[in-house]
């Protein structure tokens, strides 16, 4: 952390008109849309993708396939996010969130398009496994945009709440993918594999369509264009990012790996409770979805909460917990215990996951200056989420035989959490500290935040 990012004024917040609620609708409903699209694919991975496009394996390697291409859109995220921090930090957040809805649109709209394996051979998983990767280049820009565009339109004591927007969103279009597939699921096989399992991706033109509506009418944030009027824009983000905050995107690193907890419970467990426990997909696709409209309300919140007693407390209640809860949930699953099933689904990953989704967006952004803000939590959480997102075929191939064949997916998950609240112990707590003073090694003391 750099010891003085700017001469040492008194700190203040950014001057110009702020407009927390457009920016938190803007961010909601462009990454509910924007992760519709990304999230459908982890549920065509589990449920059909490997039938189609790895016919020729075993039904097990098929799965372990496709459930690979999925974390293949988690490597395409660190590049994605070099150059998108790059592009929000030099020409601002707008520009990023406008992109990034665009690219992502027309990827997964494609992936509708696509013959199977039977039609053209292997030239079929290459054309997934690339659209893919532009999915995942598109999602290495959209949180951390969404985040930095609310974080710098909000209130200086509500950061948490209205940068909890965008998981929010994020959640919402889970729910939205998974709903989508509830009645094509409901098709016969063949119907399904041939035809039905297209419809999701083909409505991504809908999607491009209402995001750029909305996202063309945001205007920039407050604290960048300060940056920009005092000629204070880095002309090369990235150098000052890896010169000053080397320690922070190792943190946020680490503090992210407790995101396989979302991994883990929206594509290793729907494909293990149906391919393997042989469960109804109906029924585990509406585990997901009463889960997540439980996380919608929890992950406000949570952050509601991190605004009063600060972001390090509340975040590792949620990694830590998350943690500890993956253990009864898959045993609920491996005994096909239904009702138990929704009520661990919903209290381990609707509530106490919640908590760190709902404060990491304030607690990552906060420890960056607002010249490499953008930078510093794509680059951070991107190569994060890279890590987990391998984390679902990772646990498959782990997977063990008979009732405890779960064992491995717990473990994995719960020390990958242990690792992520270790990291945010680490961490200084920085809810109090003015926006304009955030990155600096020794903040001065913040006046009352009101």
């Amino acid at each position: 952390m750099p010891e003085a990012l700017h001469e040492r004024e008194e700190p203040h917040e950014p001057h110009g008109a702020k407009t927390p609620k457009k920016a938190a609708l803007a961010s909601w409903i462009g990454s509910a849309l924007e992760y519709y699209d990304f999230f459908i694919y982890g549920t065509g991975a589990a449920l059909v993708f490997g039938k189609i496009f790895f016919p020729a394996s075993d039904p097990a390697i098929g799965t372990l396939l496709a459930l690979a291409t999925f974390g293949v859109g988690y490597v395409a995220r660190p590049i994605g996010a070099f150059f998108m921090g790059h592009l929000g930090d030099k020409f601002g957040r707008k520009k990023v969130l406008v992109f990034t809805l665009i690219l992502m649109g027309v990827s997964t709209f494609l992936v509708g398009c696509l013959p199977t394996y039977n039609q053209i051979g292997i030239a079929a998983p290459i054309m997934l496994v690339f659209l893919r990767l532009c999915q995942g280049f598109s999602a290495s820009g959209e949180q951390a945009g969404a985040n930095a565009m609310t974080f710098e339109h909000a209130p200086a004591h509500r950061r948490a709440f209205f940068t909890s927007f965008t998981l929010s969103g994020t959640q919402a279009g889970l729910i939205l993918a998974t709903a989508v597939f509830l009645p094509i699921s409901r098709l016969p096989e063949e119907q399904l594999l041939s035809w039905g399992w297209r419809i999701p991706y083909w409505l991504s033109v809908i999607v491009v369509i209402i995001g750029y509506l909305i996202r063309r009418t945001l205007d920039e944030t407050p604290a960048f264009k300060e940056e920009k009027e005092q000629h204070k824009v880095a002309k090369l983000p990235l150098a000052v990012l890896f010169r000053d905050y080397k320690a922070d995107i190792v943190r946020v690193i680490l503090c992210a790996q407790v995101s396989i907890v979302s991994t883990i419970f929206g594509v290793y467990v729907l494909s293990y409770a149906v391919n393997t426990l042989k469960l109804d997909r109906t029924t585990m696709l509406s585990v997901a979805i009463v889960t997540n409209v439980v996380a919608l309300v929890a992950i406000p919140l949570w952050a509601m909460l991190a605004d009063r007693i600060g972001r390090r407390p509340v975040f590792i209640v949620g990694a830590l917990g998350s943690g500890a809860m993956i253990f009864p949930f898959l045993w609920a699953l491996s005994e096909a215990n239904i009702p138990l099933i929704f009520l661990l689904g919903i209290f381990m990953s609707g509530v106490i996951y919640s908590a760190a989704n709902g404060v990491w967006p304030s607690f990552y952004a906060e420890m960056f200056d607002t010249r490499v803000r953008l930078s510093g939590m794509a680059i951070g959480t991107q190569i994060g989420f890279a890590i987990t997102g391998f984390g679902p075929s990772v646990a498959a191939a782990l997977q063990g035989l008979g009732g405890d064949a779960w064992v491995p997916a717990a473990v994995l998950v719960a020390t990958c959490c242990v690792l992520s609240a270790g990291a945010a112990i680490s961490a200084r707590e920085t809810h109090r500290i003015h926006m304009n003073d955030l990155g600096r090694e020794n903040p001065l003391p913040a006046a009352a935040m009101v």
